[in-house]
């Protein structure tokens, strides 16, 4: 499967988004209907855990601060209070999967931020890249 972040390209990945070396989004289409299935753990600033996606189904949801939208072909989660996208998937071909927008902390409380164009942690940011997974997970941070 091929995942987009921002404007980069990672090539024949697992699902697997690992960041700061801690798998933190897998992404997977079902077998039989071809559903975007996302796996998801939101932390805050401290590396708490505040909400859980499993397939594309909230688990955890503290106080019910987070909302989830999803159709076959896309995800998006975002925070009921402000409105804010903390995570926006779809699907653009069969096996080519953009992860387009999104705003969360690492689990070890650093700032991840996507957007169209590019991806950023901290003073790292990335953008037009292409690189070859080589099977793996795509390793951010």
């Amino acid at each position: 499967m091929d995942i987009e972040i921002g404007s980069n390209l990672y090539q024949n990945s697992n699902g697997t988004i690992e960041i700061e070396g801690v798998p933190q989004i897998h992404v997977a289409r079902h077998p039989a209907s071809g559903a975007l299935l996302v796996n998801f753990a939101l932390f805050d600033s401290n590396g708490r855990m505040l909400a859980k996606m499993v397939d594309s189904t909230m688990m955890f949801n503290e106080r019910r601060a987070y909302e989830l939208t999803k159709t076959n072909q896309s995800v998006a989660m975002k925070e009921v209070e402000s409105g804010k996208i903390l995570l926006q998937l779809e699907v653009k071909a069969s096996d080519v999967v953009s992860f387009s927008r999104g705003e969360f902390y690492t689990m070890k409380g650093r700032l991840f931020y996507v957007s169209p164009t590019e991806w950023k942690l901290e003073k790292q940011r990335k953008s037009g890249l292409t690189q070859d997974a080589k099977g793996g997970a795509v390793f951010i941070g």
